[in-house]
This record gives C-alpha cells, sequence and structure tokens, in this order.
C-alpha cells in the first residue's frame, strides 16, 4: 500500500493540538576561544565569547512541534531560577501554552551545560558537559502535574510523554491518565531510563542504546536489532515502535508487518545531535496525528532528524524547511 504523502501530512500540522508532558530541560551553551594550556594544570584555557541557552528534554519537544505550527499544552516543571525564566520567556515567544508549568521555587531547572571550545574561523567543538540535575519531586507535585496532563490531554489530538528521568512524568502516572482519556487515544512516549515499565501507548522511539538496556542485551547486527525490536514492541503492547540509530538510520516495527528500515537523510557526518531525539518524537507524534500511518510518519520524522542534527545546538525546523527537503516522490 502507498503511504500517504508527506507535503499535506506536514500542512494539516497547524490544524493539530498536542499536549506535551515531561521533563523540561534548559540547554545552555558557553562557548570560548581557545587561548593558550594553563600553566595551573594540563587544561585549555577559553576566553569566553557566547552563551545560549534552549530548550532540552520535553521543552524541545514542545519547541519543535510549535517551530511546526502545531498548538501545543506544556506541562512539566520549572525552577525558580534564571534558566527557568529563560526557558519561560521563549515558551511565551514560541507561542506555547504553559498553563501546565508550574513553577517550584527551592528546585532547580535541570540544565546541562555544554563547554564548547573553537579556534578562530573554526566550529565550536563540545569539550565537556556539566549537568546541574533537582532532587526528586515531591509527591504532590507529581499528582498537580498528573491533573495539569489530564487536563492539557483532553481535546488534544495526542499526548507526547517525555521522560529524561527527573520525575515530570513515570509510566505509572502516564498509565492511570491514558485509562482516563477517552479512545481515540493517541499517546506516544521518549522515556530515557525507563521506557520498558511503559505500556499500552501507542507510539514510542528509543534509540539503540535505550533498546539495549530496555532488554539487558547488546546488539551487534541487523538480525539481533530485528529480535530485540520486536520484543519490545510486544512488552510495551505499542502500535509504532521507530528505533533511532544514529548514521544507521532508523527501524520501524509494527505488528504483522516486515520491519522497514529507513537509511538517514542527508550526511552521515552530523553537526550536532543535541536534542534530535525530541524533534523524532515530536514529528513522528504530529505525523500520526495528522492522519500519517506509520510508515509516513516515520519518514517525515526521519527528514526532520537528518536537517536538525545539522545546525548547532539544540535546534529546531520550519515547515518550509521541512518542506524544501521533502523528495519530489513524497
Amino acid at each position: 500500500m502507498t503511504p500517504p504523502r508527506l507535503r499535506p501530512l506536514l500542512r494539516r500540522f497547524p490544524q493539530l493540538t498536542l499536549a506535551v508532558w515531561g521533563d523540561l530541560v534548559a540547554d545552555e551553551f558557553l562557548a570560548g576561544e581557545i587561548a593558550r594550556v594553563s600553566r595551573e594544570a594540563p587544561v585549555l584555557i577559553l576566553k569566553r565569547r557566547r552563551r545560549s541557552l534552549a530548550p532540552g528534554g520535553g521543552a524541545n519537544a514542545a519547541a519543535n512541534l510549535a517551530a511546526l505550527g502545531v498548538r501545543v499544552r506544556l506541562v512539566g516543571v520549572l525552577g525558580d531560577d534564571d534558566a527557568g525564566r529563560e526557558l519561560r520567556a521563549q515558551f511565551a515567544a514560541a507561542g506555547i501554552n504553559t498553563r501546565g508549568v508550574l513553577t517550584l521555587p527551592g528546585r532547580p531547572t535541570p540544565t546541562k551545560t555544554r563547554i564548547l571550545a573553537h579556534h578562530p574561523h573554526t566550529a565550536p567543538q563540545q569539550v565537556v558537559r556539566m549537568d546541574h540535575e533537582p532532587d526528586a519531586l515531591a509527591p504532590a507535585a507529581q499528582l498537580r502535574l498528573e491533573r495539569a496532563a489530564l487536563a492539557a490531554a483532553r481535546g488534544a489530538h495526542a499526548l507526547l510523554v517525555s521522560d529524561y528521568g527527573y520525575g515530570a512524568a513515570s509510566p505509572a502516572a502516564a498509565a492511570r491518565l491514558r485509562a482516563r482519556l477517552p479512545p481515540p487515544r493517541l499517546v506516544s512516549v521518549d522515556a530515557r531510563f525507563q521506557i520498558a515499565a511503559y505500556r499500552g501507548l501507542a507510539a514510542a522511539t528509543p534509540n539503540e542504546a535505550e533498546l539495549e538496556a530496555a532488554l539487558g542485551l547488546r546488539i551487534a547486527s541487523r538480525p539481533a536489532l530485528e529480535r530485540a525490536a520486536r520484543r519490545l514492541r510486544a512488552r510495551l503492547g505499542c502500535q509504532h515502535l521507530l528505533v533511532t540509530r544514529g548514521r544507521d538510520g532508523m527501524a520501524l516495527v509494527e505488528p504483522g508487518r516486515p520491519i522497514r528500515h529507513l537509511p538517514i537523510h542527508g550526511s552521515d557526518q552530523a553537526l550536532d545531535v543535541t536534542g534530535a531525539g525530541d524533534t523524532v518524537i515530536a514529528v513522528f507524534t504530529a505525523a500520526l496525528a495528522a492522519g500519517a500511518d506509520g510508515l509516513a510518519a516515520a519518514q517525515l520524522a526521519n527528514i526532520a532528524a537528518g536537517l536538525v542534527v545539522m545546525k548547532p545546538g539544540t535546534a529546531t525546523l520550519t515547515p518550509a524547511e521541512l518542506e524544501a527537503a521533502l523528495p519530489p516522490e513524497l
């Protein structure tokens, strides 16, 4: 069966409303020009040149959706700190509905600070990353988020769950929420550490390392990948499992169908893979909500990922960029 063409799907994105529930992360980038080697230790001394901060984690998935014209209802937690305030300002500028975003004084916004070094007239290269991670969320805050997610998901075309392990979303909470949503329930999940604990969702997008961790095995060949992916899809009970594999592309697993392998779109020499998985779950979920079958949604997500990894830092795409990259036959 010929999959739906991708351009009409992309043009339906502005008609969609998606709820995004999960861990909101600040991706901070500090770039410095290499001056010399320190006399205090065998390390580089960098002259600070610029700083930027972008939405990461679930916030990046929301930003990707908003950039493609989707109406977004965001649910998560920010700290009462500079990173949290910067993210709120960016959400407002992107037109993202933040009614479900809590601010918790005393709890920092999860922040991933990447230090980049460069010579004059060369591209910055990441040399180290420092994470500022908050303590576990209190049960009362988790309950407030669950209620906010239910309110955001009602009337939305889909719910995207982004679980980076900081406690804003969890398998148990997602199961309770799913049981309370009226059918049809299009719920997708991208979970960093505990994807195998999610059940009964429509779609999931683990990367190959997460697939290995979920099943406690090593994948050394395409047949091994296919066996592992089928096992995880059956365990989750999901309709669509899209495994992202970096330069090896993607693999789409659906019940009763052969596994479809998608080669990467564009160059295999990515400039920056930061946040690419968030782009994949965002575009894959939106395409399914727009009426795509699994293959068409995977094709669109694959093209989006191939474009975003050629941008520096945590990036998004415009509809014009994505549509211009679509092959004529799609």
